[in-house]
């Protein structure tokens, strides 16, 4: 049994957080917190009225390094490499669910998010948690930058195809779509009922702060540099990704065979499903789920393929994904709270 800690309680993230976490047989909660939200938890989300009495104080550091084995950062962009610091020098396992530590270039991450970074001693020691291509490293890591949820959706649906056939991809577009609480708990008029119910529209084209993440690991991953086009949409539900991905090839590969790259690729692999040929994800498959469902089709000419993929941002693409990569870190069953 670990302590756990939250630190950023009061968001969509940390509340899927603690839902995961109060489910889970080896951890218990001993510590939540925020920087400006407190009280009782099940005032902040009455959803765990009768399932908790914890009560969410103002951040401290000291108390979060005398209460927490592990402590999540659930924090808004900017703020985390404020924190990871010295719960990290005080032998704390850390992981970070903010963009803070996933740019491995500091002029990258000003560029995106219009802050220097402070920590680089931390950024250049923090594994990047996407379970399914870095799990050797997460299982000795200390501090993990959790991945975004678009470029989760994106790097799961290209991980077998650059890994495998490096040179032959020449262009890559992602068309992704995402449901409301991907942009926070926040007031905007852009996310208020009125504004997204029965609308669709995209935002932040060739301009949104997951495209270079998404770039810097496909790149680690085919072993040269990735180019890409990525353009999100606002979808009118509450919850879910689904990214279209269109792939062009300089090489012949036939369907089948990329089929079967991907079959190898995740057989052992619990939380990716791909689908059989006809079938397709949706996202009332995926959300409330730490799944991603994948499915491809190769073009007639087999020199394209479409691929798409299917997540909660919420959880595969946030707090689930985050709580898998503590199971790996402390040697827990991968799987412990979330199926």
């Amino acid at each position: 049994m670990i302590r756990v800690g939250i630190v950023g309680i009061s968001g969509f993230s940390g509340r899927v957080l603690l839902d995961i976490l109060l489910r889970h047989k080896d951890v218990r909660v001993t510590y939540v917190a925020a920087h400006a939200t407190t009280g009782r938890v099940d005032a902040i989300w009455p959803v765990f009225a009768n399932r908790t009495s914890l009560v969410c104080a103002k951040y401290d550091t000291a108390a979060a390094i005398d209460a927490c084995d592990v402590v999540f950062l659930a924090l808004p962009h900017t703020e985390s490499m404020h924190v990871a610091g010295p719960l990290l020098a005080a032998g704390k396992r850390v992981i970070d669910l903010s963009a803070d530590y996933r740019l491995k270039n500091r002029a990258l991450y000003k560029k995106w998010y219009h802050a220097d970074h402070t920590d680089p001693r931390n950024l250049a020691r923090a594994v990047y948690g996407l379970p399914e291509v870095y799990r050797a490293q997460i299982k000795k890591a200390k501090f993990i930058a959790n991945p975004g949820c678009y470029p989760t959706a994106a790097l799961l649906a290209l991980a077998p195809l650059v890994s495998m056939y490096p040179s032959a991809v020449t262009s890559i577009a992602i068309d992704a779509k995402s449901g409301v609480s991907g942009a926070g708990r926040k007031s905007a008029e852009g996310l208020m009922y009125c504004f997204v119910n029965e609308n669709f529209k995209a935002y932040r084209v060739l301009d949104h702060q997951h495209a270079p993440e998404i770039a810097q690991y496909l790149s680690r991953m085919a072993g040269k540099p990735m180019g890409l086009m990525f353009v999100p949409h606002l979808l009118p539900v509450d919850a879910g990704i689904l990214e279209t991905i269109y792939v062009q090839l300089n090489t012949k590969i036939g369907a089948k065979g990329l089929a079967d790259c991907y079959r190898r690729f995740y057989s052992t692999e619990t939380f990716v499903r791909f689908l059989g040929p006809g079938a397709q994800p949706e996202l009332r498959h995926v959300v409330r789920t730490n799944f991603c469902d994948i499915a491809l089709v190769g073009g007639a000419d087999n020199r394209s393929v479409v691929i798409t993929s299917a997540i909660d941002n919420l959880v595969k693409g946030a707090s689930g994904q985050a709580v898998q990569n503590m199971n790996i870190m402390c040697g827990f069953n991968e799987t412990e709270g979330l199926l």
